[in-house]
């Protein structure tokens, strides 16, 4: 899939979220990246070879206090060629970058990768 249409596809998930949602992403970047760097990677833990689809760079909500502001937006990256690789059709793609799109900006929320996977075991 060519860059433009999957930037298109992050772009759509955004947009599609609830509007409580949505108007509590003030100072939040999300972007298309190929895939992670090192940095990225060994800051969640995981080591060349492992996968990573999606990752939240910030301070969550519910970890900010009275004192916070004037700082860098947080960051949401969706990574294209990890996603393309789990899916093997352009549906799946659709369905994969939304549910990534969510899955970070949960974190943002301050949602934990723990909560979340009870959550989408709860909705099978």
């Amino acid at each position: 899939m060519d860059r433009e249409r999957f930037e298109s596809l992050v772009a759509t998930a955004v947009s599609g979220l609830p509007e409580e949602f949505r108007e509590k992403l003030e100072n939040v970047d999300v972007v298309v990246a190929r895939e992670p760097t090192r940095r990225q990677m060994a800051a969640v833990g995981l080591k060349r070879g492992e996968t990573l689809l999606g990752l939240y760079e910030g301070v969550p909500l519910t970890r900010r206090g009275q004192h916070y502001g004037m700082v860098v937006p947080d960051k949401i990256s969706i990574f294209q060629k990890p996603i393309e690789a789990k899916c093997r059709y352009d549906r799946a793609i659709v369905a994969e970058v939304q549910r990534v799109v969510r899955h970070e900006i949960a974190h943002h929320f301050g949602i934990s990768d723990a909560r979340l996977a009870q959550l989408e075991k709860d909705e099978e």
